[in-house]
Order: structure tokens, then sequence, then C-alpha cells
């Protein structure tokens, strides 16, 4: 099953962004090949320009103290599992003590390089990080593979505060929620909210299904419209039912 998730305010549109750059520099840096390399310090410009910013920080403290304060009020429940609380509290703790930590601007560590914003600026032209366009680039490129990611890893390990406070608040929206279980008759669903409050919204279908939901939501109603694949003209609805499975998720 393939979950698509669609954000319902700004602050989860970021975090959501932000989660997909990390894991996109994570598997890249991985990679032996200059080319995986290459791709890692692309993300990590676009990490930097996203974390520029003002209120992302406090954004993630405020709701990273939230959670703290709310969940520390079930230890004495007996329903909660003891230990998998401690061991959110400990994540959310070690993430406030690592942001806190954070000073100056976040990023400033690239910017402060006249080589890697040399190379930044050239990212944005077509081809422009080519070898006779910057031969140091080149050189870097060829350097031993564990020698790149070392570097890669210097440039990013300011930023993964960031990472570790996104995490901790996107698993706890996610297992915020409950699937229900519904079709769309012809690949059109429509479900009214009733006052019903949500802040991410998942939605799961079958790999098999060959189309991929597009949603529209109020405060009123969510409107879901499965789409088929066409990569020669824009896509059409299906027109077929869709059995999918619906997530509302809210702290």
């Amino acid at each position: 099953m393939i979950y698509y998730e669609y954000p319902l305010n700004e602050r989860v549109r970021t975090w959501l962004r932000l989660e997909d750059l990390f894991g996109k520099t994570r598997f890249f840096i991985a990679g032996d090949d200059a080319r995986h390399h290459h791709a890692a310090l692309l993300s990590i410009f676009e990490l930097i320009d996203m974390a520029a910013r003002a209120d992302l920080k406090s954004e993630l403290l405020q709701e990273l103290e939230r959670q703290k304060n709310s969940l520390e009020g079930l230890r004495s429940n007996p329903a909660v599992d003891g230990g998998r609380l401690q061991d959110i509290l400990s994540r959310i703790t070690s993430a406030l003590a690592d942001l806190h930590a954070m000073t100056g601007k976040t990023g400033q560590h690239v910017r402060d390089s006249e080589w890697l914003m040399g190379i930044k600026g050239r990212v944005a032209l077509p081809g422009g990080v080519c070898s006779f366009d910057l031969p140091t680039y080149q050189y870097w490129l060829n350097m031993p593979a564990n020698a790149r990611r070392a570097d890669l890893n210097d440039w990013l390990s300011p930023l993964l505060p960031l990472q570790a406070g996104v995490e901790v608040v996107m698993q706890l929206l996610r297992e915020s929620g409950h699937a229900s279980r519904h079709a769309a008759a012809q690949g059109l669903f429509q479900l009214m909210l009733g006052g019903r409050v949500a802040q991410l919204i998942r939605v799961g279908v079958e790999s098999s299904a060959g189309c991929a939901p597009e949603v529209s939501a109020n405060k009123y109603a969510v409107n879901i419209r499965f789409m088929t694949l066409d990569k020669l003209q824009k896509p059409r609805t299906c027109d077929q039912e869709i059995p999918f499975q619906l997530v509302f998720c809210n702290f």
C-alpha cells in the first residue's frame, strides 16, 4: 500500500519537506559514487534554504514542549505502555536540548564558505557545475569517497537537531490518527468533516490500483479525486471504484 500525505497547514508542510530532504541527503551521502555525493550536496543546499526561515526553530521547539507536557501527564495512566512512553519522552528531551544548543543563524556555516556558495550559485544554471566551470569542485568529486563523505557529514551535522525534532513530531502526528476504510465511486469521494479537525490527511491506496489521489480540504469537507497516470497527456479521473484507507491526524 502507498500512503499519500496532505498537510493542512504551513507548519506540517514545512516539516514534511524537511523530512523528505533529510532522507534524501542521508541516502546520497551513504553512496560511494561522486554523483551520489553531488546529489547529497544539492540536498544540503536545499536544507539550508529551508532552514533560513526565522520561525522554523521556534515553532519546532514550541511543538516539542507542548508534546512533552502532554505526554508527561500520561505517566500515571495504567493503560499506557510505560516503556514506550519513556522512549518517546527521552527522544523529545534530547531533541529539545540539541535545538536549544543551536546558536547563530541556521546554515551559516555553509554560507561562510565562499567555495560552497560559489557551487550553490552555479547550481541554478542548467549544467552550471560542469567540470570546466568549477575545476576545484571537480577535484573534490574525484577525492576518495570516504573523504567526500566526511566533508558532507560535517556540512550536514549542524542541521541534524532539526531532523531529530521533525522526526519526533511527525511520528507523533502520524500515530495520532486511526484508519477508516472507504471507496471512491468512479474515482470521486467527498466526506463532510462535521467539526473534525486535522493537520495531516493520509490516504492509503493499493499500488495495484493504478491511480493516485488528489486531495483538497477545508474546515467543512475533504474531497478526493483519484487520477490515472498518463505519461503523454494530463492525468484524468479514474472511472472505477477505488477502495482506500483514510487517516485524519491531529495533535
